[in-house]
């Protein structure tokens, strides 16, 4: 096992981490003194608020990197696997975060619009899924991963759960926790750990895109034990948790949290 003082210093690469529960959780491994590197996709409507806050996660006196690029780019995947080795050298990954939300959210069935496509189920999942895996196999063959590394992804409810116009990202979800657990099994060899988080009802750009999402806020309120959504800065607590050496014995488990939304 790794010191904690192992764990500072380090680097958490977080994909998809320009907003939401990716920014929040760079935020907090930043505060708690890891390198940042964040390979994002925004638009330059965004891209101001984003520089504000990688200049504030500076100020924790960590290094922080960004790759404004396609993550789902073999070529593009490649080319920052690259840099990032010129720029921290192998075996300096301590966490590999996965927060890319790339979903078509069309319905299965209507009568008068459009429905998904065969394309667009995959499209979804070779986003939300299988990029996991293409990033973690380009991290471990390029030696970049530090020991006991730890591979984290963000799933939810609707994994198991049927959400109107929803189709194409719970498949997703389902098949991102399956290739997590197969992670966590195959990759045991090179001491990688991979978990799930499974977090609530968040009120983040991505859940606002989901048609009905105002009612899914209102239900979730209802039936959580504390009255209120998770909050981005509750599964960035939770990243640092299973990131820490205390947690290295958690492997391909999917974790709840959501103060308690899934017990009711």
């Amino acid at each position: 096992m790794t010191t904690q003082q192992d764990y500072i210093g380090k680097w958490a690469v977080i994909l998809g981490g320009s907003s939401g529960l990716g920014l929040a959780t760079a935020q907090k491994l930043a505060k708690e003194g890891m390198h940042i590197c964040i390979v994002h996709r925004s638009r330059r409507s965004v891209l101001a608020v984003f520089e504000e806050a990688m200049k504030e996660m500076k100020l924790s006196g960590v290094q922080v990197i960004a790759f404004n690029t396609d993550a789902l780019n073999a070529e593009k995947r490649t080319q920052v696997v690259s840099e990032l080795l010129e720029i921290v050298g192998t075996s300096q990954v301590k966490s590999l975060i996965h927060s890319v939300a790339r979903g078509n959210l069309k319905p299965l069935y209507s009568e008068e619009g459009t429905v998904l496509s065969n394309d667009d189920f995959m499209r979804t999942v070779d986003a939300m899924a299988i990029s996991l895996y293409d990033w973690v196999s380009a991290f471990a063959k390029a030696n970049l991963f530090s020991p006991d590394a730890r591979v984290i992804a963000f799933t939810s409810e609707g994994s198991r759960k049927a959400w109107k116009q929803y189709g194409a990202v719970a498949v997703a979800k389902a098949a991102l926790e399956s290739i997590t657990r197969s992670i966590a099994l195959e990759f045991a060899p090179v001491h990688i750990k991979a978990n799930c988080i499974q977090a609530g009802v968040t009120d983040t750009e991505s859940l606002r895109l989901i048609p009905g999402s105002d009612v899914m806020k209102e239900k979730s309120i209802e039936r959580n034990p504390y009255g209120r959504l998770t909050l981005p800065e509750d599964v960035a607590n939770a990243v640092y948790l299973l990131c820490r050496d205390e947690a290295s014995w958690i492997n391909g488990a999917v974790v709840p949290v959501d103060g308690g939304d899934h017990i009711r």
